[in-house]
């Protein structure tokens, strides 16, 4: 077995115990509980991994996040020397708010990659576009909002009237939503989760045809992995929201600040990727937990990129009276 096919192994358990543990806290209103709680089940089952793993992407910086902190070793604890480097980028639990509030579209997310292949983001804003593989190249995040709608319906083969862009609910995106309803295209507004809208608008049938607007860079970095994955595009370039921005994007040693417009390579540069997410509350990317007498459903989707072939596997696992795991693999 391969380093990307066994790691999806390992990767789907990881993100299942994770989603399964926050999922018991469903719509309990106490989103850094629902979070705690996915935190600290995915880290009990990175220590099972036999990787050398350190997290790039995850809960901050370690004063601010007492597991799975930026810079972290995760992985087995024994013979690290012997195992292969792997950077991780997690989000143990996107959309705290819709796991507290039970609402949609609550995942638990992990990317990796061999060493120095996702880029270390800071936690500060990233403005983002993102489309499916009928519009890789066709974007450009410094032309005007009806320019790149005009060439998402070309890439389509279907006019501008006929597009739903998704675009999260934020004041901040006031100038945004005028645009592109000036332009003509529909919208729908999310509360959260703007990792999950970037992969449904990169899979076919979903109804959504493109992601605009600012969330988190280290959200930016995860959805990259799963493009990348899924042979879509997007771009992004760093957003100053609030003071200090630019000191932290200095300190990190990010050259070109906020004027550089960053492709799905910079922010995921591996030759071989793995990305994995559950669903933690039903979504239009993947179902939720469900638990039932002695045992629970559970929703995921692994995705994998090599050099030779990319791969996406929607995969259905029902865990009864903890005796094992029957697989059904949803073609």
């Amino acid at each position: 077995m391969n380093f990307v096919d066994e790691l999806s192994v390992h990767f789907l358990r990881v993100v299942e115990v994770a989603a399964v543990a926050s999922a018991k806290t469903m719509g309990q209103g106490e989103r850094k509980f629902s979070d705690q709680k996915a935190v600290e089940a995915m880290r009990l089952e990175l220590e099972k991994v036999e990787i050398a793993g350190t997290i790039v992407i995850g809960e901050g910086e370690r004063d601010e996040a007492p597991m799975l902190y930026i810079g972290e070793a995760v992985g087995s604890n024994e013979n690290r020397d012997a195992y292969p480097k792997v950077d991780i980028a997690v989000d143990p639990l996107e959309g705290t708010n819709l796991c507290a509030t039970g609402s949609e579209n609550a995942i638990s997310v992990i990317a990796a990659a061999e060493e120095n292949g996702l880029l270390n983001a800071p936690d500060i804003y990233m403005n983002k576009i993102i489309v499916g593989p009928s519009n890789k190249g066709n974007i450009d995040i410094n032309a005007p909002v009806e320019e790149n709608l005009r060439r998402i319906a070309r890439g389509l083969n279907r006019d501008v009237e006929d597009l739903v862009i998704i675009v999260l609910n934020r004041d901040r995106h006031t100038d945004l939503i005028r645009d592109i309803r000036k332009a003509g295209a529909r919208i729908k507004l999310i509360s959260d989760g703007d990792l999950s809208a970037g992969i449904t608008a990169a899979l076919r049938g979903t109804g959504v045809h493109a992601v605009m607007g600012i969330g988190g860079a280290p959200e930016g970095v995860l959805t990259a992995a799963a493009i990348k994955c899924l042979n879509g595009d997007m771009q992004a370039k760093l957003f100053p929201f609030k003071e200090g921005d630019e000191e932290r994007v200095k300190k990190m040693g990010i050259k070109g600040g906020f004027d550089k417009v960053y492709e799905v390579d910079d922010l995921a540069p591996g030759k071989n990727i793995v990305f994995a997410a559950t669903g933690v509350t039903h979504g239009t990317l993947l179902k939720g937990i469900r638990f039932f007498g002695g045992g629970y459903r559970a929703n995921s989707v692994i995705m994998t990129y090599t050099p030779i072939q990319k791969t996406t596997k929607f995969i259905e696992n029902i865990i009864i009276d903890s005796a094992g795991v029957i697989p059904v693999t949803i073609n």
